[in-house]
């Protein structure tokens, strides 16, 4: 069994017991949450698509840490001016394990 969940402005599958990195969810690590916008259920042979979510569909989950992306450099240099600029970003993110999905 498996699902199609949207949450921080992107679509992820999951099924029970996997572990996944999205955008940051208020909470601290231990904390449930569920995530209603379920967009797709399958169970086997039974497929359920949501137009556009899934209703009554929800995915639970446990947050197992707060975390931060990598360090992406954003450098800006314009030629032959002597103008130049270098800026960091670490993006915050959550890592949550599946417990269920209800469907």
């Amino acid at each position: 069994m498996f699902a199609v969940i949207k949450t921080g402005g992107k679509q992820y599958k999951v099924a029970a017991e996997d572990t996944i990195t999205v955008m940051t969810v208020a909470g601290n690590p231990g904390d449930k949450v569920t995530f209603d916008n379920v967009m797709m259920v399958v169970d086997g042979e039974t497929t359920k698509m949501g137009v556009p979510m899934v209703a009554g569909a929800s995915v639970a989950a446990e947050i197992v840490e707060q975390a931060r992306g990598p360090k992406v450099i954003a450098f800006k240099k314009r030629r032959r001016k002597n103008s130049k600029r270098k800026r960091g970003h670490r993006q915050d993110l959550t890592i949550v394990r599946i417990t269920g999905i209800n469907a």
